[in-house]
């Protein structure tokens, strides 16, 4: 093979012996190869759709064409027109995502998220200076993250020596419990705690978790009193995480706190123009306003109808219509229900009280253990369809009346102990939030 366009041509003769030459045109008229790394192919296409379709329906022949030229396993990468220039960059040397339709000039202001959306360019401007650290809390989908992303970049993009330190609450957990059963905790604590700017998503899943909260405590100190700058998200206040510890939530009180609430309807109606005119689609001002009037718990379910949309004009040709954005909106609320597997839930039950999940399947008795096992009954019923005798299959076959009467005392407890309300509530949340 003698250059790239060659080998992309040998691709696509095997991808035409398979496909109708419509699916040609519409898939692969304008994807080009972009790079060809050591083991992975990069190719360059137009939208978020096509570059999930060719991922999806194709990617298997595109791999298995590559390994079979070059007689090794290969990977595919396929970028849209947005991403190339951040691609061909430079790897920063930091725990960033690359993520960049997460910017500033990105994020759509409104009254629900001014006040975030001004503290986060301020800490941007002036990282250690003011505002620190900064914590960002709102149900899922409201802009969280995207405000958290924009701040990392914009930091670098003014300084690319920065060190950056990003982490998901639940992946903070994970590496320490790996760091701690390989015996490499110095290197742990080198990763998270010598950095200019310490990025935290979803903090809340740390509450509960003893080990995890005093490595996270200490790392928080190291990096404050360093005078570097922390940004934490959460989908809930520090004063709701009934078991995070005191004195953590005093430092996450410490700095400025900033809730992001669902967007109004001028906000959204805002938010629709700009994600369907990154993707290409023109809608009308009626469609516009319909679909801001009747999407309105948060920004991915608005997504989620730009795409549907999208996906209805490219692969049947038609004009975007009320009725075809009634069908859109249909099909994405129903999709957005999210029902957690039995599994989903005693897992987190797990995580969440610190017990192993054989145990709260199994036949131990005692009171922490009995609690999460009930506690996981009572959350079966209430979120899945399962009736009784389902349930009791998940715990060594109990018998139903076993399973009622746990699902009672739990009932019980939460109109009167307000601890166990809120361990109800939070671990409800943790399993939404995982579902996003």
């Amino acid at each position: 093979m003698d250059s790239l366009q060659d080998i992309w041509q040998s691709v696509m003769k095997k991808l035409e012996g398979e496909l109708t030459p419509t699916a040609i045109n519409t898939w692969f008229s304008d994807c080009q190869p972009v790079a060809l790394e050591e083991k992975r192919i990069v190719l360059q296409t137009s939208s978020d759709f096509k570059r999930n379709i060719i991922n999806q329906r194709f990617g298997d022949t595109i791999r298995k064409t590559m390994s079979d030229l070059f007689s090794c396993d290969f990977e595919l990468l396929v970028l849209t027109a947005d991403e190339i220039d951040d691609y061909q960059k430079p790897a920063a040397d930091d725990d960033l995502p690359e993520a960049a339709a997460y910017t500033f000039d990105r994020f759509i202001v409104g009254q629900s998220n001014k006040f975030a959306h001004a503290a986060a360019i301020a800490v941007s401007e002036s990282p250690g200076k003011i505002y620190n650290p900064l914590f960002l809390y709102g149900n899922s989908g409201l802009g969280k993250t995207h405000l958290l992303l924009a701040i990392g970049q914009a930091i670098r993009e003014k300084d690319p020596s920065v060190k950056i330190g990003y982490v998901k609450g639940d992946e903070f957990t994970n590496d320490l419990v790996t760091s701690l059963q390989n015996g490499t905790m110095e290197e742990f604590r080198r990763r998270y705690r010598n950095v200019d700017l310490f990025l935290v998503d979803d903090i809340q899943f740390i509450a509960g978790k003893e080990r995890t909260q005093e490595e996270f405590f200490h790392t928080f100190n190291k990096i404050y009193e360093s005078g570097h700058q922390i940004v934490i998200t959460s989908d809930r206040p520090p004063m709701d995480m009934v078991k995070l510890e005191d004195r953590l939530r005093t430092r996450f009180e410490g700095g400025l706190m900033a809730d992001i609430q669902p967007p109004d309807l001028e906000t959204r109606i805002a938010i629709i123009r700009n994600k369907s005119i990154g993707v290409g689609l023109l809608l009308n001002d009626e469609i516009v306003e319909y679909i801001a009037t009747n999407i309105t718990a948060n920004i991915r379910q608005i997504e989620g109808v730009v795409h549907r949309l999208t996906a209805y004009r490219d692969m049947q040709d038609d004009t975007i219509t009320i009725s075809s954005v009634k069908r859109a909106i249909k099909d994405v609320i129903r999709i957005g229900v999210f029902i957690p597997t039995p599994e989903a839930i005693i897992s987190e039950t797990s995580r969440y009280y610190g017990i192993p999940e054989e145990d709260i399947r199994g036949q131990r008795r005692s009171k922490n253990t009995a609690m999460a096992r009930q506690v996981a009954m009572y959350l079966i019923r209430s979120l899945t369809n399962l009736s009784l005798v389902d349930i009791g299959e998940q715990f060594e076959n109990r018998n139903h009346s076993t399973v009622l009467s746990s699902i009672r005392k739990v009932e019980d407890l939460i109109k009167s102990d307000p601890d166990t309300a809120a361990s109800i509530r939070d671990i409800t949340s943790n399993l939404n939030a995982r579902s996003q």
